[in-house]
């Protein structure tokens, strides 16, 4: 795989030394925290301002492998996910199955017009359901040359699974782990409002299906105006993915398949049904990389090179993941995470409820640049806004959406979020590139949730 870009390296570094530079000039202070049901919920109106503890070019130093600490299971989880699925690829399956799913579609090009649409609402369902997000990860390796065998490019193969799973999650109707911890935390009753929100995800999915569908059909028709164009065309040609090509599609080949469906059914299940987590999710898949490397017939040698030139590719992945988290890192040990979310506290108290709303979704996207956990945002922000909601007279309901707004559709472009930063170097695609592409699409979606947050406020929704 090509080495992921460094200047991303040397920009979340930038942002470490400019957080640690900013714990000399801005006071440090902090929320008292308490236990509730087993979460760790800031306690409202607790702030008080703290001695200092400015970061130097010591907390800066280790901050990284605080970060790689921190990050651990996701990291741990991308090894093994970038192992099993060179031992899965390894063994041609993915390859042929892909060449014939090509060919289907080229004999019959009226259902190619559904392709797109069809499989980001089902990643959409998926994000507004049961929180699909790292999952994505899965499907990554999969639809990405699919997407360049139908006349695609890589963008439009990482962006079906990935903003399809976006646009649900920001849209969520019963998410348990945004809209489901925030409303707890606000003590609203679980997954209400649901009507306004089934509207909002509407809007959500079919506008990225907008999105994305449009720049597809561009590159099919003009494939050198990809921003992937020169490095999808040497891919391409390194997995065979050529029209011309149509391999056989063998028994051995039918049942890795059919182990990999299984594994996709064990995945919901799991996740739906027992509350599995990256533990559970990548000893499934490892099942599955070695379940692949004994009916593909690899030997021994073959399946474990293999596994390591996949958990190989994913170590600049991982440079970038734990660098980002150091940003939080410098920012929670300099003790001016809290202060931040205490001005921005003060600030919205002064404003009119309508811009309070939208200046409330606008402190969850800052304080989510630093905190990607979507229940970790709201436990330290929804004991906040909850009760500030109810002095500057809006509903608990719109803070809870402001905060999901906020948690969800800025994630897909933050560069300091190591699951954004994860599917990207399991698509090979650089972040600047990325962000090139995604910006648009991010001013689009600023802007309707800025206009989505004005009629809950005017209709006083509960």
């Amino acid at each position: 795989m090509q080495k992921f870009s460094f200047n991303t390296l040397i920009m979340i570094f930038a942002v470490i030394i400019l957080v640690a530079i900013a714990t000399w000039i801005v006071p440090s202070g902090e929320y008292q925290r308490q236990i509730t049901n087993g979460k760790t919920l800031v306690v409202p109106n607790s702030f008080s301002f703290t001695q200092g503890n400015p970061q130097g070019l010591a907390d800066i130093l280790t901050s990284p492998y605080k970060g790689f600490v921190k990050a651990a299971e996701i990291i741990g989880f991308l090894f093994i996910l970038g192992g099993s699925f060179s031992v899965l690829i390894r063994t041609g399956a993915i390859t042929v199955s892909i060449q014939h799913l090509a060919h289907t579609f080229s004999e019959r090009p009226h259902l190619q017009k559904f392709f797109i649409p069809t499989i980001m609402v089902i990643f959409s369902i998926g994000g507004a359901t049961f929180g699909l997000s790292e999952e994505v990860m899965l499907f990554v390796p999969i639809f990405i040359p699919l997407a360049m065998s139908l006349g695609y490019d890589s963008i439009v193969g990482l962006a079906i699974p990935f903003l399809g799973a976006a646009s649900g999650f920001a849209g969520s109707v019963f998410n348990p782990f945004t809209v489901g911890i925030a409303q707890s935390i606000a003590e609203l009753p679980l997954y209400s409002g649901m009507e306004y929100r089934i509207i909002v995800w509407v809007i959500s999915t079919v506008s990225m299906i907008f999105f994305v569908s449009r720049y597809a059909n561009k590159i099919k028709k003009h494939p050198e105006q990809s921003l992937m164009f020169e490095s999808d065309r040497e891919r391409k040609s390194a997995l065979h993915l050529q029209k011309h090509i149509l391999e056989t599609f063998t028994l051995q080949h039918k049942i890795i398949l059919a182990g990999f469906a299984s594994a996709l059914v064990g995945l919901v299940v799991g996740v739906l049904q027992y509350h599995w987590w990256l533990n559970e999710i990548a000893a499934l898949f490892l099942a599955l990389g070695i379940f692949s490397g004994v009916v593909g017939r690899l030997s021994a040698s073959s399946i474990t090179d293999s596994f390591k030139d996949g958990a190989k590719d994913m170590v600049g992945v991982a440079l970038i993941i734990g660098c980002a988290r150091a940003i939080l890192v410098i920012a929670t040990d300099g003790k001016v995470l809290d202060v931040l979310l205490y001005a921005c506290s003060g600030m919205i108290q002064s404003l009119h409820p309508v811009f309070a709303a939208q200046m409330m979704f606008v402190v969850q996207c800052v304080i989510n640049f630093f905190v990607h956990s979507g229940s970790g945002q709201a436990a330290l922000t929804m004991p906040i806004m909850s009760p500030l909601a109810d002095v500057i007279g809006i509903s608990r309901q719109t803070a809870v959406l402001a905060f999901q707004f906020g948690e969800g559709w800025i994630n897909p472009i933050l560069p300091t979020s190591g699951f954004t930063m994860g599917v990207l170097g399991l698509a090979n695609i650089p972040w600047d590139k990325w962000f090139r592409w995604m910006l648009p699409i991010q001013i689009y979606f600023f802007i309707i949730a800025l206009l989505l947050l004005i009629p809950p406020v005017l209709f006083h929704w509960q």
